[in-house]
């Protein structure tokens, strides 16, 4: 069987059985696609079930000789690693070429997240008085008020607004359903744009049930959303270099913060595990400096950490 043909199948397999994305599925062939491209520029001609471990190892220090950062390298990796499981699930070979190969040492990195007044002076921003100006409202409360990834925000339809129980009917990954509850500023602004500014736009055929939609009559897309939050946060003197996402992260942060439960949010964002929802427990140093500070009985600024010196992030 050829790379075209294990692939195939190993991308059938992905989206007929895990119920996988398009934008996953794309990914997971793009990693292998550079894999088997890499073998072919070396001369390496070998079908996928006789690739050796050695073979796997030379790809990525080829990464890693492009100064391909390690997350991306962590990656492409993970995608060839789940070909090869597939194949050797499916006992098309007799071993997994890559079962001992691990993945480049990442440092943790926590997201980017805004601080509340932050998102108030981007919506600040907004000029209501525009058409655009109401759905960009809307868009950034939908954002902020629920956690959705701009991929599912984008594919909202009317219909998955309930404005009477308040929340958001999300199709996430895997085409997985979830509710979010939506806060009354972004319901209002929702429904403000719905009922006073949608009506207004000429829509294309197919686009009829699409909430968001742009000055064509068609939804809105990733990128559009992606550069008008930019020009807002230029707009409201924001030097964070923020994105969608990055209204997720806040989301998610200021609702661990002020105490919520932990399922809770993971059911929101829709994670799978617990462990990716977890990285949103982390709280400012120093504020739990000045907590010490401030109630510890026995607190003395000798037994914190001197501004002039690194956190060790492994003793936490």
């Amino acid at each position: 069987m050829s790379w075209d043909d294990a692939l195939t199948e190993f991308l059938s397999y992905l989206k007929l059985e895990r119920s996988l994305s398009k934008n996953t599925l794309d990914a997971y062939k793009l990693d292998v696609t550079k894999f088997k491209n890499f073998l072919s520029w070396n001369k390496t001609e070998v079908d996928p079930y006789d690739v050796k471990r050695e073979s796997i190892e030379e790809f990525l220090a080829y990464l890693h000789d492009l100064k391909i950062a390690p997350h991306s390298q962590a990656r492409i990796l993970s995608g060839i690693k789940a070909f090869y499981k597939y194949l050797h699930y499916h006992d098309l070979i007799p071993k997994d070429p890559t079962a001992l190969i691990n993945s480049p040492k990442l440092t943790k990195k926590l997201p980017d997240t805004l601080e509340v007044h932050e998102i108030d002076m981007i919506l600040e921003a907004i000029d209501l008085s525009k058409a655009e100006g109401v759905r960009n409202r809307a868009i950034i409360e939908t954002l902020y008020s629920s956690g959705v990834r701009v991929s599912e925000l984008v594919n909202l339809k009317k219909g998955n607004v309930n404005y009477g129980a308040g929340y958001l009917k999300i199709t996430g990954k895997g085409d997985k359903e979830r509710f979010a509850p939506l806060g009354t500023d972004a319901l209002k602004y929702i429904k403000m744009y719905v009922e006073e500014i949608r009506k207004k736009v000429k829509i294309k055929k197919g686009y009829e049930d699409s909430l968001f939609l742009n000055r064509r009559g068609t939804s809105i897309s990733r990128i559009m959303i992606f550069n008008i939050i930019k020009e807002l946060a230029i707009k409201a003197g924001i030097k964070k270099n923020i994105s969608p996402h990055t209204f997720r992260h806040s989301f998610a942060t200021h609702m661990v913060e002020g105490g919520a439960d932990l399922r809770a949010v993971q059911e929101m964002l829709g994670h799978e595990s617990i462990t990716t929802t977890e990285i949103y427990t982390h709280m400012d140093m120093d504020y739990l400096r000045q907590v010490i500070f401030d109630y510890h009985p026995r607190s003395n600024k000798r037994y914190l950490i001197p501004d002039n010196e690194e956190e060790d992030e492994n003793q936490y």
